[in-house]
């Protein structure tokens, strides 16, 4: 992997402090999409056990 300049860590750095919540998301995105991928079993995915989720607007949330 090319290591990154010494500008590219700066912009990089100031773009993570401006964007917490949206850096947020996106890891813990990344996290559950590699999680389900690796190690999630049919177990943990069976609808009929867990029910499907949905989004809750107002808390801004994935419930069950």
């Amino acid at each position: 992997m090319m290591t990154l300049s010494e500008a590219k860590k700066r912009a990089n750095k100031k773009w993570d402090e401006k964007n917490k919540d949206r850096k947020k998301y996106l890891v813990y995105r990344s996290q559950a999409k590699s999680f389900i991928r690796r190690f999630a079993t049919s177990e943990d995915l069976d609808e009929e056990k867990y029910g499907t989720l949905e989004f809750d607007k107002e808390q801004n949330c994935w419930i069950l």
